[in-house]
């Protein structure tokens, strides 16, 4: 269905009254070329596969409002991993109303998508780093950096007897991205990391 999931685990601050973690989910679109398909991965061998590597290519910060709440049980549909990765976030499933309508158009039940409350809908709904009630639903904003993944492969020419140029995949192109996420939560303690230092 060209799904691409992020789980994040949150560890939680006990002293503030948090459980031990918080874990989310965050469903978006997979678009072609973003990543390698697995078949070149697979037939690709890596040397030194211990070795730390630093990204070629850094890609631009993405910004994504999560305006749609994903239901765990159906989640299936969508993506078989879901129910795997996504199995400690089942209250916190987000997923972003453009790449729903893509989805729909597939096929996919739209039973499972519930919209979550916007600006519009709740005219004093703030972000929850400018809130100061923790009991008051807002936007929180989370944030991850993605350090190194394969985005592109690499091709490289060879010339034979006759002088022919012919280019060959020779190797994986690695990249780095950021994204910062969204969401709508029903109180601000679900958000605690979202604050103005």
């Amino acid at each position: 269905q060209e799904v691409k999931i992020f789980r994040a685990l949150i560890l939680g601050e006990l002293e503030r009254g948090q459980s031990q973690f918080q874990a989310l989910c965050f469903v978006t679109r997979l678009h072609r070329n973003e990543i390698i398909p697995s078949e070149s991965m697979a037939k690709l061998r890596q040397k030194n596969p211990r070795t730390v590597r630093q990204a070629e290519e850094v890609r631009g910060l993405e910004h994504l409002s999560m305006d749609v709440a994903v239901n765990f049980s159906k989640g299936a549909q969508l993506s078989s991993h879901i129910h795997n990765v996504c199995a400690e976030a089942k209250e916190a499933i987000y997923t972003r109303e453009e790449d729903v309508k893509f989805w729909l158009e597939k096929g996919v039940d739209g039973s499972m998508f519930e919209v979550l409350p916007q600006t519009s809908d709740l005219p004093d709904l703030q972000r929850c780093r400018l809130c100061a009630d923790l009991w008051k639903p807002c936007i929180c904003s989370y944030s991850l950096s993605i350090e190194w993944y394969p985005c592109m492969l690499k091709y490289c020419r060879s010339r034979d007897a006759g002088g022919k140029v012919s280019s060959y995949k020779c190797g994986i192109r690695s990249c780095q991205k950021g994204y910062t996420f969204d969401y709508y939560v029903p109180q601000k303690q679900l958000c605690l990391w979202d604050e103005e230092t």
